[in-house]
Formats: structure tokens, C-alpha cells, sequence
């Protein structure tokens, strides 16, 4: 297993039904994932903060570490709990269910997939390696280098391109419009100005976590994720360092940093609304407000919507915004209803390992985990009903990306799939949202026990 993901931010997992519902009962809750620690190199960077873990002696409480069991013992390396065809596709099964289609793979031995953007026909893949990778119809388009190594995250907006690193920082790109094969970084966030500029004021240093201390302007750990509000010009970044910064997109400006968490961000949505969620390793999802705009914008704290002892691990918001989802180190998937004051509405069971990363498009809902599947998730009114489990990963899976078919429209049923993969690859997915009246989906022997409400 990769050292790299190894520091996976997660809180050790206790053997503790999450908070839920009285109607939910305990028998419901997975508790197999593993917990893997954090553990950067020794290397000091630039911006002083220069105490990142080296061993395991420096681990922080509330983590396990899996360097002492064997490999062979790994969950990662378990088979997956759906023994099924290798790619769930192709004939109908026993009861007549025409299976997702699996169209192909994309493997290039550079390292293991953790970030994934896609626009159109084009899809953007960020590895262990120093190259942002452009694919067009399964194939290679172009590509384009970062000094930093490692793209935790990828986001699009218009023709730039932000990516979120294991460094820290975001670097912004731009494609040329005259050879849209050329790729051209125009800054970094925070610009070494910012930098300088900042930094000539000790009110500017503070201690983002113990032994930590480096400039707010500034992450002092990976980033975890990418979100943008294209409407207000701001991008949102989350870090392990339990922090997540707002930046003005058009002046390249930190306008705030707030200290979320007791322990690594690990997602972050903005939504239209002026609504900010947050997901953490210290099992906690955190509503926040946005108010104000520039140097007079604040995020204040409104809610939180969960706390238990697993780590949250991945976010998601429907794209009306009525539901909000979060993956957690368990397995689950719970989600809460806006109409309902954002009440808890219930908790999705179809993972055996740690939910990595979650999607949402129209009435669907896909989940990616540490156990190699992918569910597919669909929503009638406030019910959800796993309607097809996808697998051929022979990794853990890492990141999603859905872009409907070109001519497609909402509700017509015709979404493309990409799942990036710890095992290097990235596999493409035709998958339907139509009802189970109007299309045939894939069933399992027994997914009516995956589906709770």
C-alpha cells in the first residue's frame, strides 16, 4: 500500500453505531474500515511550518496505524463483498435486469488516481505523479506538468483549471483558445506577493495546529478538496491542516481562513444559497453561513449536523440542493432533507469498507469505496434505492466524475460515469437514471439488505 495513502485523514474507527434516528436500528452499521494515520515527510517547506510527522511516535491520538499488520491483511487488499462479473455489465441476469454498461479503462503506470474533473468529452485525472493528465474519448489528449507532485483535487470553471496539492497550495491554469492542447499556470494561491507582503507581520502568523504555526493566508498541510461558487467569483479550499480558506478567483486574494475542525477537512461544498458544509476526521459535518462580501466576508458557524466517533469522509449536495449526503469511515452514507429544516433523514448501507467519495447527478447518487465498488444510488421523493453495484476496481476507489452523454438532457437517463481508483486506473461507466419501470438495472441476489431509508 502506497505511503501516501496510508495518510488518509481518518479518526480510528470504535466499534459505535453512529448518532441516528431511533427507527434505525444498530444492526445496520458496518464497522470495518480501517483507519489509516497521517504521516508526512520529514522535509521542512518554505512557509515554516516545518513539524510534519515523520513516525509513528509522532502520530496524533485517535489514529491507528496499519504499518504492523501484514499486507496480506490489509483491507485494502480484501476481495470485494460482490462476487459477481468483473464488470457487472453485458447479458441480463436471473431476473431480467439489463446490467450498467462498463465501456473501457484508462491505466498509465504513473501512480494511483485521487483526483478526477470532467467537462464535456474531456477528463481531467490528477495522480502521485507531477502530471495533470487531459483524456478525450479514452485517450490521451494532453497534458500538463506541476512542479508539486501529487493533485488531491481538480475543479473546473469556464476555461481555467484549479488543482488543490499535496503542498498545499492551488495553482490556477489556463487553456490557450487558439491550441486548447496547451495549458498555461497563470498563478498560485496565495501569490508569492501575498506572501511576502503578509509575512512582514507577526499578527499574520498563527497556529493552525499543535506545533504548527505559519501564515493564515496559507495551508500548512495537503489540501483535501476544491469547491467553487462561480456566481460570487469564490473558490473554497480544504486542508488536512483543519482549516478551509476562501479566495477571490479574480484577484487571486485570500479573503478568510477558518478554523473548522478538531482534525483534517476533508471536504468541502459551497452552495448558491450562501451555505457552506464541511466534513472531518473528527466526525463532525459543519453547516456554515457565508455573510458579507470581500474583506468583510465571514463564514459563521449555524449548525452541526452530525458528531459521532467516525471520520466523515466525503460530501456531497444534490444539484437542487434538497439533499445533502456525506460518506463516512464505516460504510454509511447519511443524508439530510432541506426541506425539512435539514433533518436527518436517514442512512444508506451498501458498502462493506470506508465510503471514499461521492457524486451526485439528477435523481442519483453514486458512492465509491474502500471495498472496490461503486453503488449507485436513486432518489424518489425522500426513498433511496441502491439500484446497481459497479465493480471491476481491483483498488480501493478514490474519486468520482459524472457527465451526461452529449444531447442528453436532465431525466432522459444517460450519464458517463469515471471512477479513479487507487489501483491506477480509471474505468468509464454508462449508467442510466430512469426508473426501474422504463429501464432495466443491475440487481444483486441480495441488495434489498444494502438499502435502508
Amino acid at each position: 500500500m502506497p505511503e501516501d495513502e496510508r495518510r488518509i485523514k481518518m479518526s480510528s474507527l470504535r466499534k459505535k453505531t453512529p448518532s441516528l434516528p431511533p427507527k434505525i436500528s444498530n444492526n445496520a452499521v458496518h464497522n470495518s474500515d480501517p483507519n489509516l494515520s497521517t504521516n508526512f515527510p520529514a522535509n521542512d517547506d518554505e512557509d515554516g511550518c516545518n513539524n510534519r510527522r515523520s513516525d509513528a511516535s509522532s502520530y496524533e491520538p485517535n489514529r491507528m496505524s496499519c504499518d504492523a499488520s501484514p499486507i496480506t491483511m490489509s483491507p485494502w487488499n480484501q476481495t470485494s463483498p460482490f462476487q459477481s462479473s468483473p464488470w457487472l455489465s453485458g447479458a441480463a441476469d436471473s431476473s431480467g435486469h439489463q446490467k450498467n454498461d462498463f465501456v473501457g479503462s484508462i491505466v498509465r503506470e504513473e501512480g494511483h488516481i485521487y483526483s478526477l474533473a470532467a467537462t464535456g468529452d474531456l477528463l481531467y485525472t490528477g495522480s502521485d505523479s507531477k502530471n495533470i493528465r487531459v483524456w478525450r474519448n479514452m485517450k490521451e489528449y494532453t497534458a500538463f506538468k506541476s512542479n508539486s507532485g501529487l493533485v488531491k483535487a481538480i475543479i473546473l470553471s469556464g476555461d481555467k483549471i484549479f488543482t488543490g496539492h499535496q503542498d498545499g497550495r492551488v495553482r490556477v491554469w489556463k487553456k490557450n483558445r487558439k491550441n486548447p492542447r496547451n495549458h498555461k499556470r497563470i498563478g498560485t494561491f496565495p501569490t508569492f506577493f501575498d506572501v511576502l507582503k503578509t509575512s512582514m507581520r507577526p499578527k499574520n502568523y498563527v497556529e493552525v495546529k499543535r506545533k504548527c504555526t505559519t501564515l493564515w493566508i496559507k495551508h500548512c498541510d495537503a489540501i483535501s478538496c476544491l469547491s467553487i461558487e462561480e456566481g460570487e467569483g469564490l473558490l473554497y479550499s480544504a486542508s488536512w491542516d483543519r482549516t478551509f480558506k476562501v479566495w477571490q478567483t479574480s484577484k487571486s486574494k485570500c479573503l478568510e481562513s477558518v478554523k473548522a475542525h478538531d482534525d483534517a477537512v476533508n471536504s468541502v461544498i459551497s452552495t448558491k444559497s450562501g451555505l457552506v458544509f464541511t466534513g472531518s476526521a473528527d466526525g463532525t459535518v459543519k453547516v456554515w453561513k457565508r455573510e458579507g462580501k470581500g474583506k468583510t466576508m465571514k463564514h459563521h458557524h449555524v449548525e452541526t449536523l452530525l458528531n459521532q466517533e467516525c471520520a466523515v469522509t466525503a460530501l456531497a449536495v444534490s444539484k437542487n440542493g434538497s439533499f445533502v449526503y456525506c460518506g463516512l469511515s464505516d460504510g454509511l452514507v447519511n443524508f439530510w432533507e432541506w426541506e425539512k429544516q435539514l433533518s436527518h433523514g436517514g442512512f444508506l448501507k451498501g458498502h462493506k469498507l470506508a465510503v471514499l467519495c461521492l457524486a451526485s447527478a439528477g435523481n442519483l447518487l453514486l458512492s465509491g469505496s474502500a471495498d472496490k465498488t461503486i453503488c449507485v444510488w436513486k432518489r424518489e421523493g425522500n426513498v433511496h434505492n441502491c439500484l446497481s453495484v459497479l465493480t471491476g476496481h481491483t483498488g480501493p476507489v478514490k474519486c468520482l466524475a459524472v457527465e451526461r452523454e452529449d444531447g442528453s438532457s436532465s431525466g432522459d437517463g444517460k450519464l458517463v460515469v469515471y471512477s479513479g481508483s487507487l489501483d491506477k486506473s480509471v474505468k468509464v461507466w454508462n449508467v442510466s437514471e430512469k426508473s426501474p419501470e422504463t429501464q432495466q438495472m443491475v440487481t444483486m441476489p441480495s441488495l434489498k439488505e444494502f438499502a435502508v431509508l
